[in-house]
């Protein structure tokens, strides 16, 4: 039930928080087989020295599901911030920090992607 305030607003269901929500908890659950994963993997490793753990990483089932955990966490990372951002930011500046959100996410994401490739092709450290 609307106001008619509210309609001439524009103010009210955006219609995306089912999608949103059903997101969020997709990437928790994803986050969350991923890091058991991740912890069983190193747990398993005879030794944690620098050469172990490389030539561990150059290894396709570990950099696959390495690159999924890193997009499922910053996903949800970005998900949850966006959520914090539009809940307590109610002027222009939203726009802003939803913009500078995504730089950042996809910054920092495309760095520690880039680096898990680094390491399964080979490249010298």
């Amino acid at each position: 039930m609307r106001s008619s305030l509210g309609r001439v607003r524009g103010l009210g269901s955006a219609k995306e928080g089912t999608h949103h929500w059903w997101y969020h908890r997709l990437t928790a659950g994803s986050n969350l087989v991923l890091m058991l994963w991740l912890l069983i993997a190193i747990a398993r490793q005879p030794s944690y020295d620098y050469a172990t753990l490389h030539a561990w990483m150059q290894s396709a089932w570990v950099a696959v599901p390495m690159a999924l955990l890193i997009l499922s966490v910053f996903y949800h990372f970005r998900l949850g911030l966006q959520v914090v951002i539009e809940d307590y930011q109610h002027d222009e500046s939203r726009v802003v920090l939803l913009v500078l959100l995504n730089f950042f996410v996809v910054a920092l994401g495309a760095t520690a992607i880039f680096s898990i490739l680094k390491i399964a092709f080979g490249a010298a450290a």
